[in-house]
This record gives structure tokens, sequence and C-alpha cells, in this order.
């Protein structure tokens, strides 16, 4: 369905980086990223869980390298990765040294923890030499020791200047391939920290609510967080940090872009909670069409309402829809493009809507691939 001016939201401008073959910033589409929690040095399992990751729609994945059995591990799980991988380093300036020279697209460091000058510039050489980007993390619990002494505790402007600071050793380096993110567990100290930051300098800006917690709670911080952030226009690349399974941290991540109307990916499924109204068991069926429709990744709406209040109107808003009640509880109306085609049976309701749905995303799809190919001969 078409996007009202109203809805739009104007990204803050930032300068563009590449994260492997990824665009970052810029005008590029907001990345959406996780990070895998197998030892890197098996790289059989993590190999299994960055495909997994992927799979759920990732298009970076990051991975921890603390030691030397990490980064040997690293060259050949970038060999089988889907997409740019993203080496953690967090103190020691050989692993960043190593990461890069296996094939990492970017790491993630604090250039101030990694030792003396000379490691750093060291570090940078290796970046530049393999076409590694870098991010700079600045988390709210592990701020240097001088920062906390001199604001007494993490706040906005420690965590600002933290980042810059160390943005500032990339740049005396002629380094400018980097993003930053500003990360705190308090939700209002993470919201703070980027709206600063966003002033201050115009690097791509990497967004996360660290140690978010399990995934209602996680879910929940982390989309007040990101959620207004985004819809001020900030942020460049997300990730949802839960206690769970990694592929969740994507699901959230596309659902939170998707009610923002910044990325979509699937289907948006747009239902009403039920009431005494309803024509037939609306979460039941919806939980059952959510499982159904998972493997679907071109993007569409999906109304499913119980009852005719508001369902002809939501249903006239979606690409499908399905409005039970009416005439009678036992039949529905089918929804397409907005107008109202045929009824239904409600025993026959999922199994209809799966079909209907993935014949959509086939002509969508048989769509777009005609229209890439008539560019593509205009362009030759």
């Amino acid at each position: 369905m078409s996007i009202r001016p109203w809805r739009d939201i104007e990204r803050r401008k930032s300068r563009q980086i590449m994260v492997g073959n990824v665009p970052v910033g810029g005008d590029a589409p907001i990345a959406v990223q996780s990070m895998t929690n197998t030892l890197t040095s098996d790289p059989q399992a993590t190999i299994r869980q960055v495909n997994e990751i992927a799979e759920a729609g990732a298009d970076i994945v990051r991975v921890s390298c603390p030691d030397v059995e990490s980064t040997a591990a690293l060259k050949e799980i970038v060999k089988h990765s889907p997409v740019p991988l993203v080496a953690d380093i967090h103190f020691h300036y050989k692993r960043g040294i190593e990461s890069a020279e296996a094939g990492a697209a970017c790491l993630r460091i604090n250039p101030g923890n990694i030792g003396s000058e000379d490691r750093v510039k060291e570090v940078i050489k290796a970046a530049k030499d393999n076409g590694c980007s870098m991010r700079i993390g600045v988390n709210g619990g592990s701020l240097e020791k001088h920062l906390l002494e001199k604001y007494g505790e993490p706040c906005p402007e420690a965590m600002v200047e933290s980042a810059l600071d160390h943005a500032r050793i990339l740049q005396d380096n002629d380094f400018h391939e980097f993003k930053i993110s500003v990360k705190a567990s308090d939700v209002f100290l993470t919201v703070a920290a980027y709206h600063a930051l966003a002033e201050a300098i115009d690097c791509p800006l990497h967004l996360g609510v660290t140690e978010a917690g399990g995934t209602r709670i996680g879910s929940i911080k982390t989309s007040i967080g990101l959620g207004s952030l985004l819809w001020a226009g900030i942020g460049d690349t997300i990730r949802v940090s839960l206690s769970a399974d990694p592929v969740e941290e994507i699901k959230v991540g596309f659902d939170i872009l998707k009610s923002l109307n910044l990325r979509h990916r699937g289907v948006n499924v747009i239902s009403c909670p039920s009431c005494a109204r309803q024509g037939f068991q609306v979460i039941d069926t919806v939980e059952t069409l959510e499982k159904r429709l998972a493997h679907i990744t071109t993007p569409m709406s999906l109304s499913v309402i119980g009852c005719v209040v508001n369902g002809p109107g939501e249903a006239r808003e979606t690409d499908l829809g399905f409005t039970g009640g009416g005439a009678g509880k036992e039949h529905g109306m089918i929804y397409i493009d907005g107008s109202p085609e045929y009824r239904l049976d409600n025993e026959n309701l999922v199994d209809h809507v799966v079909e209907l749905v993935e014949k959509k995303a086939a002509q969508i799809e048989e769509q777009k691939a005609a229209d890439e190919a008539a560019a593509m001969a205009i362009a030759e």
C-alpha cells in the first residue's frame, strides 16, 4: 500500500561507509544485525549459527574474537558466511590485526583500549590494507575510569566524550571508515546519548539498548529506545540485544523497522485483540498464520480482524484481508488489494489465506524481476 507523507521520517544526514558489501549510512536502508553466541573457536557451530541468523534476514553478523583460537577460526567462518562479519575486539591489538587479515568486514573496537599509539596505528593499517571498516563501541557499563571520575556516573556527556575521543584517534590517523554506538541498559541514558552524538559527528550510528533482558522485556525496552531514535531520524544500523536466540533479535529488529515504515520484510499481520464480537478464533488463527507465513520474505500486509466494526476499514488499507462476522459468524469476507472479493467459510480460513499470500508474493517477486530486467535493458 502507498506511504502517506505524514508517515515519512526524515533521516539524519550521515556519511556512508561499507561493511563488506553492505552500505551503512547515507541513504542506504537501515541495516539489521545480531551476534553469535557460539565459541568462535568452534567454526562449524559458528558457521551454522551465522547461517541461521542470515536466513532470518540479518544484513551483518558480529562474532566475538577474544583469543588467537577465535581469530584463527575466523578465516574459515568468513569463507562460509553469506553476510559480512564484524569481529568483536576489546583489548588486544593483535586480535584486531588477525581479524582484519582473516577477512572480517569490520572491527568492533575501542581504539583507546588497545594500548599505545603505535599499536593503534598497526590496527588501522591492517584495516586499511584489508578493506575493513570499524565500529567504535561505547558502553555505559564500561566507561573509562577518568570519565567516571570526571562525571561521577555514566551519563550522556561521558558516553559522547568517550565516543568522540576514540573517533579522534582514528581521524588523526586518516581513518574515516567507522561508525559509532553509545549503548546503555538504561533507555533514557541511551536515547539521550545518541541524540547528543548525532549532533556532534556525521558518521553512521549503530543503535542498540544493551543488556536489554529476555525476549519480552528486552523487546519492549528496545522498541521504546530504538523506536524513539529512529522516529527522530537517528540510526543507520540496529541490533536488538536479547537474552534469547539471536534469530529472535533479527525478527524484533525488522518488526521495529516495519512498524515505522523504514524497512519491510515478510508479512505485516494486522490483527485485533479479539472480543465477544469475533466471528472466529482470532488469537489462535493469527498465531497459526504467523507460523505458516514465516517463510515469506516478500513485503506485504495482511489484516485479520474478528468482526465488521473495524475489519472492513483495516482491510481497505492492506494487500490482503479477512474480516469475520457480518451475515453469519461461520463466514467471513476476503479482501484483495483493499476490495471485498468473496465470502469464505471460517474453517477454510488459514489454508486459504496462506495460499493467497504465497500467490501474491510470487506475483510481486515476478513483477520485481521483470522491472529489474527492463531497467537493465534500458541501461544497456
